[in-house]
C-alpha cells in the first residue's frame, strides 16, 4: 500500500468561501474577485490569474464608512 496522497494539479484561487457579492463595489467580501473574474477563473491562464492575485491585496471588497441609523450613532 502506498502513502502517497492522490493530488491534483489545482487552480490557484484566492476564495475563503465566504461568497458574497457587495452591491456597491461589485466585489466579492471573501475573496474581492469581481463576478467576471470568478466566472472566468477556470479559463484563465496561470499568467492571469497571478496578475489578479497580485492586485486583490489593494482592493477594499467592501467601502469603510460607517453605517447610517441608530447602530452608527456615537454616545456623546
Amino acid at each position: 500500500m502506498s502513502d502517497e496522497i492522490w493530488s491534483r494539479d489545482e487552480i490557484a484561487s484566492p476564495c475563503v468561501k465566504l461568497c458574497t457579492i457587495h452591491p456597491e463595489t461589485r466585489l466579492c467580501l471573501g475573496c474581492a474577485r469581481s463576478i467576471d473574474e470568478i466566472a472566468a477563473w477556470g479559463r484563465m491562464t496561470p499568467e492571469e490569474r497571478q496578475a489578479i492575485m497580485d492586485e486583490l491585496p489593494g482592493r477594499e471588497a467592501a467601502p469603510k464608512r460607517r453605517r447610517g441609523g441608530r447602530k452608527a450613532r456615537r454616545p456623546d
